[in-house]
């Protein structure tokens, strides 16, 4: 199948319903996270931004945002609710894509290229569960 056997829409249709979602996670270490410089954090965001583009380009991005360091927990049957930053945590998680590839290996290959792995950082896939309509 290629892009001049079918009008554009149905093209990217059929792409579509072929590609499996992924969400891919980003575990920032938190000590060193805070010892970047504003340089470095500068860096870091447009490494982001040019990453996200070159997956938007491909046809793999869905989605993608980084996350505020403060957060809610809330556990149990009771609902109790605490505020974070939870100190005994030596990582956070800084941020999130989600991702549509072909298989899994796909996933892992563009996630080798994401630039948290650069100040230490360390991603996580996890599949989309696909429910029967």
């Amino acid at each position: 199948m290629s892009k001049k056997d079918y009008p554009n829409c149905l093209y990217i249709e059929l792409k579509l319903l072929t590609m499996k979602k992924y969400l891919l996670l980003l575990h920032e270490d938190i000590e060193q996270m805070q010892k970047l410089s504003p340089k470095e954090m500068e860096e870091l965001t447009n490494s982001h931004m040019a990453w996200a583009e070159k997956l938007g380009e491909s046809g793999h991005l869905i989605s993608g945002e980084g996350l505020e360091e403060n957060n809610v927990q809330i556990s149990g049957k009771d609902c109790i609710v605490k505020d974070g930053t939870f100190l005994e945590s030596k990582e956070m998680i800084g941020g999130y894509y989600l991702l549509q590839a072909k298989d899994l290996d796909t996933v892992i290959e563009l996630a080798k290229g994401c630039p948290c792995h650069l100040w230490g950082g360390t991603t996580e896939i996890r599949p989309i569960m696909e429910y029967e309509k």
